[in-house]
Formats: C-alpha cells, sequence, structure tokens
C-alpha cells in the first residue's frame, strides 16, 4: 500500500518533504521545550504507536517509511470521509492534514465547505492555518499553505470542467465584444476565485481595467 501511495500522491508527498525538511535526530517541540518530539519528516509516532523520544536517530530512509506510513493512514481516514475528492484535491489535503492533523481538520469548517462545493469557503479556512501558538504568522506556514491550495484549485477545476483546454482559447478567439458574450464572460468571472484570476492576469500580461474603462 506504501508504494502505491508513493507513487500516487507524489505532489502531496513532495510538498510535505520540502516544508518539513529532513531531521535525523528528534528534536523538542519549540513551544514545550520537550514532547512532543519530532524525526525524519515531521513524525511524532512511530507505526507502532510509539511517540517519539528525545536522542533517538532515524535514517532517510526511515524517514520516508514512517512519512509513508503517515500518508497511508491519512489517505484512509480521508477517503472514508470525503469519498469524492479527484488526485489533486487528495493530495492537498493529505499535506494540510499532515500540517495540522486528523482532529483538528475533522472540526474545521473545511469538511463542511468541501460538501457544499464551497471552495472559497474552503480555501478561506485552509489560509487561517498559518499561526503558531503565539498567534504570530510562521512565514513558511504561509508558504506552504499556498503550494496545497494550489494543488487544492487544480483539483477544482479538473473537477469543474469536463474540456480538454480548448474551450477558453476558442472563445477569445472568436470574441467579438458582443453583449451576450461579455454577459457570459462577467458571470464565468464570478465565479473564478481570485488567487486564479490574479494568477491569470500575471501570466497572460493583462492589465488590471477599472470599471469605467470597460466599454460594452
Amino acid at each position: 500500500m506504501c508504494t502505491f501511495i508513493m507513487q500516487d500522491l507524489p505532489t502531496g508527498i513532495d510538498i510535505i518533504i520540502n516544508y518539513e525538511g529532513y531531521n535525523e535526530k528528534a528534536f523538542p517541540d519549540p513551544t514545550t521545550g520537550g514532547a512532543p518530539y519530532t524525526i525524519g519528516f515531521g513524525t511524532q509516532y512511530y507505526p507502532d504507536g510509539e511517540p517519539v523520544e528525545r536522542g533517538q536517530l532515524c535514517t532517510y530512509k526511515k524517514a520516508k517509511e514512517y512519512l509513508l506510513h503517515e500518508v497511508d493512514k491519512i489517505n484512509k481516514l480521508l477517503t472514508k470521509e470525503v469519498p469524492n475528492l479527484n488526485e489533486c484535491m487528495k493530495e492537498a489535503l493529505i499535506s494540510f492534514i499532515h500540517s495540522i492533523g486528523w482532529e483538528p481538520f475533522l472540526y474545521s469548517d473545511i469538511l463542511d465547505a468541501i460538501e457544499e462545493n464551497n471552495w472559497d469557503a474552503a480555501v478561506e479556512e485552509m489560509y487561517r492555518w498559518v499561526f503558531d501558538q503565539d498567534y504570530q504568522v510562521i512565514s513558511s506556514l504561509i508558504r506552504r499553505r499556498r503550494d496545497e491550495i494550489d494543488l487544492f484549485l487544480t483539483g477544482v477545476q479538473k473537477n469543474s470542467c469536463g474540456f480538454s483546454g480548448q474551450l477558453l482559447l476558442n472563445a477569445f478567439m472568436l470574441f467579438d465584444s458582443s453583449p451576450n458574450q461579455i454577459k457570459a464572460i462577467k458571470r464565468l468571472e464570478s465565479g473564478i476565485h481570485a488567487v486564479i484570476l490574479a494568477e491569470f492576469a500575471n501570466e497572460f500580461k493583462l492589465s488590471v481595467l477599472h470599471q469605467d474603462e470597460i466599454t460594452v
């Protein structure tokens, strides 16, 4: 099962590995100076349920085994709780859950938002998890949440559109500023998350127009 997960969820695992980093020696929780100790790629409990203890060591290979065990466990819980997620959405949430824990995720508002297909609410809730216990923003968590949300929204786009990527290209080529076309574009834009629109504007080298500059 772990081998399958490693092949099936490469981006989600890459996000975890990138932001957790590999630690050969167990290190204490920064807020307590002691337990819970963390080792490898964010592991606090070994596969047998025993907690990581001070001074313990693990190889890079073992660290990956521990991570795959954790990912496998999260994957099973997530599949049972939300069975209709596509792979991009699942990978994003596995990394997110690995970061914050299963219980906090389960009792957050994210599940309700996903069940209602309210992607804006789900993303906004994910963005909230960037603080330490003193309510100070952790810069690495901001970057991690961005990567997770980008991956999650990629899954949303795949769920929302069964086209091959040619629909909008064809629409751009056929655009003639007719009222019906402008109405359709405005309706489409209102349903797209602001993060996606901002990235599109940047990649497309699109100047942001003010409302009074738009002619219909």
